[in-house]
């Protein structure tokens, strides 16, 4: 059973009603490409100041000159490889640098069904890269998300439904398959944006979170990761069923500036079983409301990339 944790007002958000984003910095991981690509170009073109972080720096610097003057200032970019915990932190140092504060920080970075690899670091590929990077990334720039009263979002995906959290084996090295971890990575993203939710919210902090999806969006996801008839099937269906990425960005916006965004509301197309079509409040698994699972997810990242969030949620 899924259901809606939100009750947001609306059913059809667009990016014409950001308001002036003049004077706001937002970082957004494999900002590089797809998704990320166009939720900066959104963002920068009402006039938020843009920090693209992408593993590669040649297409990060491809992407900053594309964007170039279709957003009001020049985006900056930031070196980030989430499966090497030493790039992740060199990237909030370098961030560090660039900005003293952020407005945004989204989590949008991710890979999808891929072979069973591991991370620099020996995580499972997919729940290193879409979580544990992401976990450590959002703890060492939490400062200043704060300084600006800022936004954490992060990017799920309707896998998150199908996931189940191996939490006694969160690497599957009993039984690895490339769809289940891609479910567990997506499912680990929705109990952290969750969890941290709550936790905020708990401390009265200023700091937001929130989740979102981008619905069934023609990207290199779909292209880099499966293999074998997986990426038959998606050179079918991409150009058959996806939305463009432009569209699968709006959740992302949304959450990352919208004044309509609600803090812990998960939000994502809603029409044709939310792969696309106007934009409101998602529909979330139960899976992903377990508090139980969440606090265990919490406490095994914490131990897995050595960072306490205790310090800085105090």
């Amino acid at each position: 059973m899924a259901k809606r944790i939100a009750k947001s007002g609306f059913r059809n958000w667009t990016v014409d009603q950001l308001p002036d984003l003049s004077g706001r910095t937002y970082l957004i991981t494999g900002g590089n490409s797809g998704i990320g690509f166009e939720a900066a170009r959104h963002l920068g073109k009402a006039g938020g100041d843009i920090i693209i972080a992408a593993r590669n720096p040649d297409k990060g610097k491809r992407a900053v000159d594309e964007l170039g003057n279709q957003i009001k200032a020049p985006a900056k970019l930031v070196t980030l490889d989430l499966s090497d915990l030493s790039s992740v932190r060199s990237a909030a140092d370098e961030v560090r640098g660039l900005t003293p504060k952020l407005d945004g920080l989204i989590n949008n970075a991710g890979i999808m069904q891929t072979p069973q690899l591991q991370t620099a670091d020996g995580f499972e590929l997919q729940l290193g890269t879409n979580h544990l990077g992401h976990f450590l990334l959002d703890g060492l720039l939490f400062d200043l998300v704060k300084q600006a009263s800022g936004r954490i979002v992060t990017v799920s995906s309707i896998a998150h439904k199908y996931g189940r959290m191996f939490l006694d084996d969160l690497m599957m090295t009993k039984n690895y398959s490339p769809t289940s971890a891609y479910g567990q990575s997506k499912l680990a993203n929705m109990l952290f944006a969750l969890e941290l939710d709550r936790r905020l919210k708990k401390l009265g902090s200023t700091v937001t979170s929130y989740a979102c999806h981008p619905g069934y969006s023609n990207t290199s996801l779909q292209s880099t990761g499966p293999q074998g008839l997986w990426n038959g099937l998606y050179k079918i269906l991409n150009p058959m069923l996806a939305q463009p990425a432009k569209k699968g960005a709006i959740p992302t916006v949304l959450c990352a500036a919208g004044t309509e965004a609600v803090p812990g509301a998960y939000y994502g197309p809603t029409g044709m079983g939310e792969s696309r079509g106007p934009v409101g409040d998602a529909t979330v698994s139960e899976k992903a409301l377990s508090e139980t699972d969440a606090e265990n997810l919490w406490q095994q990242s914490e131990a897995l990339v050595g960072f306490s969030w205790d310090t800085i949620l105090a």
